[in-house]
């Protein structure tokens, strides 16, 4: 069974959960996903975080989605699952359900509430310990949704404390500083290293491969774009990565809109064909006639960018 470690690298896509119009879930689509997501050659696979619409599930709906993502994955790549919850009872719960089910890992965040530093510290080290070494865990810094802010200070006694953190989600925003001086300590004052996959829709990943990201963890709706930006930057062809990943930058950008991101990133999974409806599970944005408007432009434009680099155009453009 495949577990995560410090030595992941690549695009793992963050797939979102799919609804009904009716908001029920809709494990056909589910299973269109991980097609999809195969195709494109993602690294791995990550569910129900907070794109994936996790506190909005019933906990026999979590149990489901999850064991239908697992079954079609079918242990062809690593599968990640969300794991964070309010209290340490349902989190050690929904992590010993998903590795039983045949997960690689489990991603936790700090509650939000999480005040100080030292409780950041504490909440990690109860959670490994409760959790056990057998089970791999991402630890997820996302501040912009959690409000929880910690410094390297206390990554480094993280990672000191718990040899079951292997891979750091860093999606800290402004968050670029942060990044190279993980490297750094690792570089030059022997820090355990972890595979360090980053957020935030794509934004900055460009930046983030040069400052030693090993790759991605997140959910951009051309998954195969993030793919090719992380190999190509890994085999050596920087400006030819850093040129496929210019293009998509405006799309990526449309994505990350606070609120309706989510509405349009589904929408156009909805028109590539992998899910068959864009319905968030209310209370959620719907889009209006203008969001629809720019996607257009915005898509049509992508097509051009691509045409132009000789890149092949991702069904859902052509």
């Amino acid at each position: 069974m495949q577990r995560i470690d410090a030595g992941v690298t690549g695009a793992f896509v963050i797939a979102p959960t799919p609804f009904t119009d009716d908001g029920e879930v809709d494990p056909a689509s589910i299973d269109r996903l991980v097609a999809g997501y195969l195709e494109a050659g993602a690294a791995g696979i990550t569910i129900l975080g907070v794109m994936g619409e996790a506190t909005k599930l019933l906990a026999d709906e979590f149990k489901a989605v999850t064991a239908r993502f697992l079954d079609r994955v079918d242990g062809r790549v690593p599968v990640v699952v969300g794991a964070s919850a309010p209290g340490l009872v349902p989190l050690v719960a929904r992590a010993r359900d998903a590795m039983a089910a045949g997960a690689a890992g489990v991603m936790i965040a700090c509650p939000p509430g999480t005040a100080t530093e030292a409780a950041v510290e504490a909440y990690l080290v109860e959670v490994a310990a409760a959790l056990g070494q057998d089970v791999p865990i991402c630890f997820q810094d996302y501040p912009l949704t959690t409000g929880v802010n910690f410094s390297v200070a206390t990554y480094r006694r993280i990672v000191e404390r718990c040899p079951s953190v292997v891979m750091f989600k860093h999606e800290d925003w402004p968050g670029l500083a942060k990044l190279a001086e993980i490297r750094r300590c690792e570089r030059e004052e022997g820090l355990r290293r972890l595979a360090i996959l980053t957020a935030n829709g794509g934004l900055f990943l460009a930046s983030e491969l040069h400052l030693g990201a090993d790759g991605c963890m997140t959910g951009y709706a051309f998954p195969e774009a993030l793919v090719a930006i992380c190999r190509a930057f890994r085999a050596g062809a920087r400006e030819r990565a850093e040129d496929l990943f210019d293009a998509h930058l405006p799309l990526i950008r449309l994505e990350q809109q606070p609120g309706v991101g989510l509405a349009l990133r589904k929408e156009i999974y909805r028109r590539r064909g992998l899910i068959a409806s864009a319905a968030v599970r209310r209370p959620g944005p719907t889009l209006v006639p203008s969001d629809h408007a720019e996607l257009d432009r915005q898509l049509a434009r992508l097509a051009r960018r691509l045409d132009q680099l000789g890149e092949p155009v991702p069904r859902g453009l052509a």
